[in-house]
């Protein structure tokens, strides 16, 4: 029998939890050939740097480049892809960045300071990472959005320095990421990628810098390579294939919903579409609509692909039923498709960006909304933010303590110091009495 163009499942299924954490399951990150191919590549970096990935980058992307000056591409190139980029291609990036910058700019945290009565004062800095990464993945497809999404929350934090790698495949250099890379503020740019290239970012080579944190999404390779390097530097998160859960009360448009879903679906055949109803007639009218328009899609094969493997349907009992497994899916991306979406808004606490309305949907925020797109994925909205501002920014406690502070605060210590055995804690502590 054929595999069902979607999955259709139901809350009231007795086997429906065990279903849905079938669905849910992705570990593509542990597969051991991937782990011992990063192994080795970074392992090469770290004791050949530029030469290995010189040679990297010639074996896996067909670079004929001679030399790693070869593989950085000039301010010059990237002003020039901004300045000849179509009128409506310009204006359309020129407002993406306008918007992004403008939502981190309220993201910007103050150093505070508190101050006690004894003279006391306790506070904390706010400083920026003196240098990051950007990942922006090539090959299949290129994503000028994400330059703009990793890279403007790095500048507006106030990083020294951005160093962006993107493979360019057979040398083939996309003007869209370039052009959004000379208005993102990025430093430099090599065209590098996969593996090979965290590893170049996380030790640094002769030609390439090494950074204090490293963002950005990729494949496999890169995504266990960041994984690896994690410690080193600091990273985003370890993400794995776009998500998008729908909330529909069966109000909406049958073939918007659809859309939505193919939206998530055309990204690859891991990425992840389901639809939460309780209405069962409205389930079955979306199923036809993905039927009828998925012939209309150029990436049709990736989104059959994907919604028969991880998509699904699935009948709930009523609206509150479908946000308790929402806030369990922790979603990257969900959207409220619903009459009344403020009403449901209080009850969803897990999910990386929420799509409030018919009209919020979920490609303006692939684009242009102004939040980053940067998300957590894999259920890990549960306890992880979108990418901000924050992420390129270190706390520092500041702490200055008075003598009279010093006096009060010293037999404190010092008993709790001698309560854990550390006597050299507690004398410290004593001094000062």
């Amino acid at each position: 029998m054929s595999k069902p163009l979607i999955s259709r499942l139901s809350s009231d299924d007795v086997d429906f939890k065990s279903d849905l954490e079938a669905l849910l399951a992705f570990e593509s990150a542990l597969d051991s050939g991937v782990q011992k191919a990063v192994s080795e590549i970074i392992a090469d970096v770290r004791v050949r740097g530029d030469a290995a990935v010189l040679e990297l980058t010639r074996r896996f992307d067909g670079a004929r480049a001679d030399s790693m000056a070869a593989l950085e591409i000039p301010q010059a190139d990237l002003q020039a892809a901004l300045e000849g980029l179509a009128s409506e291609q310009r204006a359309a990036l020129e407002m993406a960045c306008k918007r992004v910058r403008d939502y981190h700019e309220r993201q910007i945290q103050p150093d505070w300071e508190m101050q006690e009565a004894n003279g006391t004062r306790l506070g904390q800095r706010v400083t920026p990472l003196d240098r990051v990464g950007i990942y922006v993945p090539g090959g299949k497809a290129s994503y000028p959005s994400s330059v703009l999404m990793n890279a403007m929350p790095a500048k507006v934090a106030g990083v020294q320095e951005i160093i962006m790698v993107t493979p360019t495949p057979e040398g083939e250099r996309n003007p869209l990421v370039l052009a959004a890379a000379a208005l993102a503020g990025v430093d430099r740019v090599f065209t590098i990628g996969g593996a090979q290239a965290v590893a170049a970012l996380a030790y640094g080579t002769e030609s390439i810098p090494a950074v204090d944190k490293i963002v950005g999404p990729g494949n496999a390779y890169v995504a266990e390579a960041k994984r690896r390097v994690f410690g080193r530097v600091g990273i985003d998160m370890v993400a794995g294939p776009s998500e998008v859960l729908v909330i529909s009360d069966g109000s909406g448009d049958p073939d918007w919903v659809a859309m939505d879903l193919f939206a998530q679906a055309e990204h690859d055949e891991k990425a992840q579409s389901i639809l939460l109803c309780p209405d069962a007639a409205y389930l079955a009218r979306v199923e036809e609509s993905i039927t009828r328009l998925l012939a209309t899609m150029p990436r049709a094969d990736i989104i059959r692909t994907s919604l028969a493997d991880r998509g699904a349907l699935i009948h709930v009992r009523d609206m509150d039923e479908a946000c308790e497994i929402a806030n369990y899916i922790a979603a990257e991306h969900l959207e409220l498709s619903v009459e009344d979406p403020e009403a449901l808004l209080p009850k969803i606490r897990h999910a990386g960006a929420i799509f409030v309305g018919h009209w919020s949907v979920e490609a303006l925020g692939d684009y242009c909304a102004g939040p980053n797109h940067v998300l957590p994925t894999g259920r890990s909205a549960r306890f992880s933010s979108p990418l901000g501002v924050y992420d390129f920014q270190k706390r520092t406690s500041v702490i200055r303590i008075s003598r009279q502070g010093a006096a009060e605060l010293a037999p404190v210590a010092a008993t709790l110091a001698y309560g854990e055995g550390l006597q050299a804690h507690a004398r410290s502590a004593e001094y000062r009495k």
